[in-house]
């Protein structure tokens, strides 16, 4: 299977861009092919799918790192190789120092110092940390602070971006904000895990959210109409006669958001519940439900 090169499609050599850099070249491309300014043209027509298609996966924070992952493996191993290529030196630079190595050079008598007992550098440890966030915090995207003890006693605090649809357990990197490095090393990363915490009205489960709907013993027995409150919002479903508590009811597409741009399933439980506080004359026509059921 061909390997497409989205960030290439969007006009990137490499995939160190921002979210608003991948912005702005999905609308600068986009405007430049769209066929209704190339004639309706069969190549702008697949080079506009394309460019949709690359943005559809940039421009989702959790499809870009599932993405980057491939790209390196592809895209980005052949590029390092393009680079190291460059950096090599030719076999006539390698005998020319080696000339100079036993006979001198003309042009260059001086030699510069050499340093002795340099240390190498050494990079600074990683640090992992967890943080909880509710479920809607997760679906909907969300700014949250941390503070974490430094070496020396202090709080220092950081200001993380929870991404829209981010999974349980999933990893945030911040870079640079590990341990420092010694003798010029660079500072290690903070790794933060996200840990969604269980709510009262939703139950996650993988992409599918779990909920519950109560009904009154006649909505159940005689069949109803009822809505079904969700993450972002209510939706009408049909309950079918004689229903009974602990099933369930599924509603496609309403769910959390799966890593492919999609959504799992609503999925509403029933509970029958009935009066705590009846009256007489509900009372009453139990009573001759329960003769009838004699």
């Amino acid at each position: 299977m061909l390997f497409k090169d989205y960030y290439k499609i969007l006009g990137f050599e490499t995939n160190r861009v921002s979210e608003e850099q991948i912005k702005n070249a999905f609308r600068e491309q986009a405007k430049k092919y769209h066929p209704d300014r190339n004639d309706g043209t069969q190549s702008a027509e697949e080079r506009f799918k394309d460019i949709n298609e690359a943005y559809r996966i940039l421009g989702n924070p959790a499809t870009k790192r599932k993405y980057d992952r491939s790209w390196n493996r592809n895209i980005g191993k052949d590029k390092n190789k393009e680079r190291n290529a460059g950096n090599m030196k030719s076999s006539d630079t390698i005998i020319g120092e080696a000339i100079n190595m036993f006979f001198g050079s003309k042009k260059e008598k001086k030699q510069e110092p050499k340093i002795k007992n340099k240390k190498p550098s050494i990079k600074g440890e990683n640090i992992e940390t967890g943080i909880n966030v509710s479920i809607e915090e997760a679906f909907f995207g969300a700014s949250k602070k941390i503070s974490l003890r430094a070496v020396d006693g202090s709080m220092k605090t950081f200001t993380v971006k929870i991404p829209a649809g981010i999974r349980n357990g999933e990893k945030i990197r911040l870079i640079g904000q590990g341990k420092k490095g010694e003798n010029g090393g660079k500072n290690g990363d903070l790794f933060i895990k996200i840990n969604i915490e269980k709510d009262k009205k939703f139950n996650l489960e993988g992409c599918n959210l779990y909920t519950y709907l109560d009904l009154t013993p006649w909505e159940a027995a005689l069949g109803t109409r009822k809505k079904v409150e969700g993450i972002d919002g209510a939706e009408m479903v049909y309950i079918p006669k004689g229903i009974q508590t602990g099933e369930k009811i599924k509603i496609q597409g309403r769910g959390y958001k799966d890593s492919k741009g999609g959504r799992g399933e609503l999925v509403a439980e029933i509970r029958i519940m009935v009066p705590k506080k009846p009256t007489e004359a509900e009372l009453k026509l139990y009573e001759e439900l329960k003769k009838l059921a004699m």
